[in-house]
């Protein structure tokens, strides 16, 4: 069902402000914050998961009882009392649910889990995991690489115990050795090793503490589903968000299922599109906005440098290899290596056809899918260009090619259900987790539902992108930053200026990578481009972050072999950043040169993605500059007493500058979210606005239906170019207030150069909508 066809159920979901819910940050926490979120601006809080998760989950998406509400934060009485507060301050609340799977880390937290490995197909939760049982035992990855390693097992309390891991024993099966014990049960416990390779039930990507759920079966969902759904009965939540959908057997069956049980909810989808791509017409409100991130970083990026840094990538590293020949390469090995237990499951559904062609086979279309997934029976496009793409790669494969894209064609096939819960994950672990830590072109561009080959977004795409935004998705949801972006919005736009100054920066790294080399020259420039995009930044969070990233790009090291030499050098490079006086002074020499031109493009992200179509979100903390790197960085505490000294200065009628203390940036924020609130009426309707003059490609403006946003892009060249000169701004000629500044314009034509005089961005509301109306007030 279009999503533009159903009844408008979301009219009360204007913005959200997202809250990484966790121990240490519980739900009365939260709930203290209630009034902090209504004087931002915002409509509702978004939070993270709140069912009962694995003890000591920081995120909580492991979740391990969907019965109940976490107690590590705070259990029912704290969500409860979490509804009162946000009701009190007159928001509503969003939550994150997690259909696909469940955490089984410690199987006796969760108690299906280990009903099912206590009694095997005979628990009555046997059916809620996607288990192979006709491979026999349940394979549980947690041994040690050692074939003496279940020698260490011990026999405790009616239970196997392995180190710090408990194990349930079947009824009768308890009487001798732990070994003889434990080759009695329905599971076998192997080498963490043998995870990837042979493991018999379905993951999250590759990751075995995470079992995959099969919500598509009515009960299990019914089961999943039910006491989030309660509150939602109950008027106690507005709006859902899916994590994951791609993982689910059937999407769009569930969706339908989902919708139906919660008819009026705000429902979106953590669906990433490719460049192009567009949502299926799901029964939801959109999906949690990763394609309009993509597009909302790429207005701030100058397309023309592009030939600039893919030659600075050949001279540092001495070659040149393409993104589509990259991503091939690190989606197959993501399919054979990392996935090849789900791969193998998947060539053991066609046994007419030889087994390892089909394995072959299937991971070469994996490799060449063009998309996350497809949605049989449509989306046979994207299996057709996979064909197509593989037969060009593997012709030695054109015969099984042409017996399994056959199978993969007939949606009542096992092998078409299940090949598209492969494709998402390999996309996901060889594109998102290798490919963006590989291509070190240029890493602004290596992001969530971005597309590292396509140079930046021109203004006319952009604003055709916002107008069928408008159109097909008006409640869709609009972010910078999400629990899984791999850098901060703010460190995204300070590396944008880079392509504003490509000689310089191929001078300047050249230098650096000269003076202090990394024996992976493509890792080395990634480094150096993520230093400068978040300096200055502590030193112990830049060493976690280059080791994480150097095990993902599984070049140099990994995290299935760790390298200690390299490691060793990766981190003796960050420490002569600091270390060094000379080197040290030079990055924030030029860091400082940059900064301004990054908070221009902060700042003019931010209202573009706040003011543009779609539910905006703000990522906890990001109301002020921000430098996060991936997780688990950018889960790290959020000062909130300095930003509500902040607001309540703004609030008092301070106007700040443009500086480090980033009280421009809550400025723009709160004022944005405010008018969304109070006006959305000027918030339903996209039209671009034109400007004219010699700087018209340094702004993009757009009429939202009586509100008009107005940003800089590109701010180093409009400087250099002499500024706004006589650069106008066509308007409907009506009396119109920045709110950011309280400045009244008026005339048919505003010349940026008054217009933007304070701030690189405006946002314009009619004025006689916002004069007092009260006489004391308009008399004060």
């Amino acid at each position: 069902m279009p999503a533009q066809t159903r009844p408008d159920s979301t009219a009360t979901v204007g913005s959200i402000y997202r809250v990484q819910v966790r121990p240490g940050f519980d739900l009365d926490t939260t709930a203290g914050l209630a009034d902090w979120f209504a004087a931002l601006g915002v409509t509702h809080l978004y939070s993270a998961p709140l069912l009962t998760a694995t003890p000591g989950s920081t995120h909580g998406y492991d979740v391990v009882d969907h019965r109940a509400v976490n107690p590590e934060l705070g259990g029912e009485a704290g969500r409860q009392r979490l509804v009162r507060a946000l009701r009190a301050a007159g928001l509503g609340l969003v939550v994150d649910i997690v259909p696909n799977h469940a955490g089984v880390a410690q199987p006796a937290a969760n108690p299906a889990w280990w009903d099912v490995l206590r009694r095997g197909r005979d628990s009555a939760y046997a059916d809620w995991f996607d288990i192979d049982w006709e491979r026999g035992r349940l394979l549980l990855p947690v041994l040690a690489d050692s074939p003496d390693a279940v020698d260490d097992l011990k026999l405790v309390d009616g239970e196997l115990r392995y180190h710090e891991h408990r194990f349930p024993v079947a009824d009768g099966t308890a009487a001798g050795s732990p070994r003889e014990v434990h080759d009695r049960q329905h599971y076998e416990l192997v080498s963490c090793r043998r995870g990837d390779t042979e493991l018999t039930y379905r993951r999250f990507f590759a990751v075995s503490d995470l079992a995959g759920l099969r919500v598509e079966d009515p009960a299990v969902f019914d089961a999943t589903h039910a006491e989030v759904l309660r509150w939602v009965s109950a008027g106690e939540v507005d709006g859902i968000r899916v994590d994951h959908p791609d993982g689910l057997r059937d999407p769009a069956g569930y969706l339908a299922r989902l919708r139906a049980a919660a008819p009026h909810a705000w429902l979106v989808v953590e669906k990433i599109l490719e460049y192009g791509e567009e949502l299926p017409d799901w029964p939801v409100d959109g999906t949690t906005g990763y394609d309009a991130l993509a597009a909302v970083c790429g207005l701030f990026v100058d397309g023309r440098a592009e030939g600039d840094f893919t030659a600075l990538d050949a001279r540092l590293t001495g070659h040149h290899t393409s993104w589509q020949d990259l991503t091939h390469a690190t989606k197959l090995a993501a399919a054979t290596r990392l996935l090849a237990a789900e791969l193998s499951r998947l060539a053991a559904l066609a046994p007419e056809l030889d087994r390892d062609a089909t394995r072959a086979a299937l991971a070469e279309l994996a490799a060449c899918f063009p998309v996350y997934r497809g949605y049989p029976p449509h989306g046979a496009r994207h299996l057709a260009a996979a064909r197509a793409e593989a037969g060009r790669r593997r012709p030695d494969l054109t015969a099984t090619l042409d017996a399994v894209t056959a199978l993969l064609r007939r949606p009542e096939h096992e092998l078409a259900a299940r090949f598209p819960q492969l494709t998402g994950a390999v996309m996901a672990k060889g594109v998102e987790d290798t490919a963006y830590y590989r291509w070190s072109r240029f890493v602004a561009l290596n992001e969530v539902g971005g597309s590292p080959a396509h140079f930046g977004v021109p203004p006319a795409e952009f604003h055709r992108f916002a107008a069928a935004r408008q159109v097909r998705w008006p409640a869709g949801m609009t972010t910078l930053s999400t629990h899984d972006t791999k850098r901060g919005e703010d460190v995204r736009a300070r590396l944008a200026v880079l392509a504003e100054l490509p000689a310089r920066w191929a001078e300047q790294v050249g230098d650096w990578m000269a003076r202090a080399p990394l024996a992976d020259p493509a890792f080395a420039h990634l480094v150096w481009q993520t230093a400068v995009g978040a300096w200055p930044i502590d030193r112990d969070r830049l060493h976690a972050y280059v080791e994480k990233a150097a095990r993902e790009a599984s070049v140099a090291t990994s995290w299935a072999d760790p390298d200690p030499t390299f490691e060793r050098d990766l981190h003796a490079l960050v420490d002569r950043m600091y270390d060094d006086p000379q080197l040290h002074a030079e990055i924030t020499a030029f860091t400082d040169r940059i900064t301004p031109a990054g908070w221009s493009n902060a700042l003019g992200q931010k209202l573009v993605q706040l003011a543009m179509p779609g539910v905006p979100d703000t990522y906890q903390g990001t109301e002020l500059w921000e430098n996060s790197l991936v997780d688990p960085d950018n889960r790290r505490p959020v000062d909130f007493a300095v930003r509500r000294e902040l607001l309540a200065r703004l609030d008092a009628g301070w106007q700040p500058a443009v500086t480090a203390d980033g009280a421009a940036k809550l400025l723009v924020v709160s004022r944005t979210l405010r008018l969304r609130r109070d006006h959305p009426e000027l918030f339903d309707g996209y039209r671009p606005v034109a400007a004219h003059g010699p700087a018209a490609a340094h702004v993009v403006a757009f009429d939202r239906g009586g509100a008009v946003a107005v940003a800089t892009r590109l701010p180093v060249g409009l400087a250099r170019d002499g500024g706004w000169r006589d650069t106008r701004l066509s308007m409907p000629g009506n009396s119109v207030t920045d709110v950011f500044t309280g400045q009244v314009y008026s005339g048919s034509e505003l010349l940026l150069h008054d217009l933007l005089g304070s701030y690189p961005v405006a946002l314009l509301a009619p004025t006689a909508l916002l004069a007092p109306t009260d006489p004391a007030e308009a008399a004060a």
